[in-house]
């Protein structure tokens, strides 16, 4: 054990630090694929249109409800569907966000602690 060497301070246990590393990175992993498969969903027009996406970004269905599909409001749906793809965007990173916050309390960390993953 490299606990008794003098000169190391706090990180005298190094097999302690790699498996909590290791730990940390199949956490990770887990909140990866986890992310992969969390569907939130996006809104605007008040609801009139709704965008699917997974936690990660990837856009994945959408709603529109046909009393908007008039010709001579293209762009207006247009524009209703960016914002509830942005909205659903949002909302996957808040997720993702407020998971790595969970996992990094889990090991222990500080909340606010940026991973390089």
């Amino acid at each position: 054990m490299l606990k008794g060497i003098p000169g190391l301070g706090g990180l005298g246990d190094m097999a302690k630090m790699m498996k909590a590393a290791q730990e940390m990175q199949t956490k990770m992993a887990e909140m990866q694929e986890q992310m992969a498969n969390t569907v939130v969903v996006g809104e605007s027009g008040a609801g009139l249109v709704k965008a699917r996406a997974t936690a990660k970004g990837e856009v994945t269905g959408l709603d529109i409800d046909p009393s908007i599909l008039v010709a001579s409001e293209k762009e207006v749906v247009e524009d209703l569907i960016i914002a509830a793809i942005k909205d659903a965007q949002v909302k996957g990173q808040q997720k993702m966000a407020d998971e790595m916050r969970r996992m990094t309390e889990s090991l222990g960390l500080p909340a606010d602690m940026k991973l390089p993953f």
